[in-house]
């Protein structure tokens, strides 16, 4: 069986083929297409008409790609950079019309939930109950769970964009009292999350995504050239001189040091911030960085649960939100 995961996210539209065997997703194709949404997305605002374009034309080439593969079509979903976005809608029906992918958003701690099962499977039962922090470009999603997927998982708006975007888009570099005010937005924002993960008291924590893998190299990790089966730990205490040491420097700089790449350096600070302040109010000391995220938890959860289960997820997403506002979004998940 050959499955083929396109994930559009806030810098890049990534594309995984795989096949499975023995219930393990093995990739056969990855390629990906840079769009940056999240510097043409202004964080509660529209993703604009020439992005949605630009948006049109790399999902297809996603689809095209994955039938030459020889994959079934896609399953396709966008991050929160659409997902927040009021004309989300508007946007998936023009890329579903104009490409035949049926492209959907999942909710945060959908998101969390899937994230949660990759990093089970890469760490493994020996891990125990198992912590996971995920920092993406318009939200983090944490998750708890001592089985194959989470007990607690969350979803916050605490994005490494979105948070650049709201405070240090004029300031290159920031400002000190810049640097508090967002390290003060995020403790607010994750007190009673990291309330619950110190109450569980995990024996493992884990991170995922491309903001914890570059603060990771930064902060002395083995170099992705070493392949998947390194280990890789942050320190908390590391990511503290890391974050002083992003703070005094300008993108253009950050983007000189190990590990940061050019297109992530401006918010290579608010993912660091977010990392830290993570570790610190949750009292994890080590995050081991794990190479699966969503995107595998996706495939293992095709793999172990059938087609199905895609079908109710995607249906349920696209329910209408409840009424009023829900700074929080908190969901047990079910075994």
């Amino acid at each position: 069986m050959r499955i083929s995961v396109v994930d559009v996210g806030s810098n890049t539209v990534r594309l995984v083929v795989a096949d499975a065997q023995g219930g393990v997703p093995l990739p056969v194709h990855t390629a990906k297409w840079r769009l940056r949404l999240s510097q043409q997305v202004v964080p509660g605002g529209p993703v604009p008409e020439e992005a949605v374009e630009r948006l049109v034309d790399a999902v297809a080439a996603a689809a095209r790609t994955a039938e030459r593969w020889g994959a079934a079509a896609p399953l396709a979903f966008a991050t929160a950079v659409v997902r927040a976005a009021p004309n989300s809608h508007d946007v998936l029906r023009v890329v579903r019309d104009r490409t035949g992918v049926a492209l959907c958003t999942l909710p945060g701690e959908v998101e969390a939930e899937l994230t949660f099962l990759a990093a089970r499977r890469w760490m493994g039962w020996r891990s125990g109950p198992l912590a996971l922090l995920d920092i993406g470009g318009g939200s983090l999603e944490v998750a708890f769970g001592r089985g194959r997927l989470p007990d607690f998982a969350a979803s916050l708006l605490l994005g490494a964009g979105r948070l650049t975007h709201e405070f240090f888009a004029h300031a290159d570099p920031p400002a000190p009292e810049q640097v508090r005010a967002l390290r003060r937005t995020v403790r607010h924002q994750l007190r009673d999350v990291a309330g619950r993960i110190r109450w569980e008291g995990p024996r493992t924590a884990v991170a995922t995504s491309r903001t914890f893998q570059q603060l990771g190299r930064l902060c002395g990790a083995p170099p992705g050239r070493h392949g998947p089966f390194v280990e890789r730990r942050l320190h908390c205490s590391d990511l503290r001189a890391a974050v002083e040491q992003l703070a005094a420097l300008p993108a253009a700089e950050r983007a000189r040091l190990p590990g940061i790449s050019a297109p992530r350096a401006a918010q290579s600070l608010a993912g660091a911030v977010v990392a830290h302040t993570a570790m610190k109010l949750t009292g994890l000391r080590t995050l081991t960085v794990c190479p699966w995220a969503i995107r595998e938890g996706i495939l293992l959860r095709h793999i172990e649960d059938g087609p199905s289960w895609w079908a109710e997820v995607t249906r349920l997403a696209e329910e209408p939100a409840p009424p009023g506002p829900v700074p929080l979004r908190i969901a047990t998940a079910t075994h």
